[in-house]
């Protein structure tokens, strides 16, 4: 973890565009996100949570003009919400 003065830097340096997300999630969300980066190329897990917003947001989109994507979307909702006790911190 980050020093109380490297998180102010940070925080100086990025307050127009950027704050700072720490959740407590499961460790297989932090695997899943370690695999991300692997997967697609990402310089870590902040990135492959931002790669993960950029998908759903595209999925969402493709969804007001495609059918098939919104019957995905409709379906990954579904069973997020079934199994939210698994997926969620």
């Amino acid at each position: 973890m980050a020093n109380a003065e490297t998180q102010n830097k940070w925080r100086r340096k990025h307050r127009l565009v950027k704050s700072q997300l720490n959740v407590m999630a499961k460790k297989k969300t932090h695997e899943d996100l370690e695999e991300f980066v692997g997967t697609f190329g990402l310089r870590g897990k902040g990135e492959a949570v931002t790669f993960a917003a950029f998908v759903t947001q595209a999925l969402i989109q493709r969804a007001d003009f495609d059918a098939k994507a919104a019957g995905m979307l409709d379906d990954f909702t579904e069973a997020y919400h079934r199994d939210r006790d698994i997926h969620s911190a």
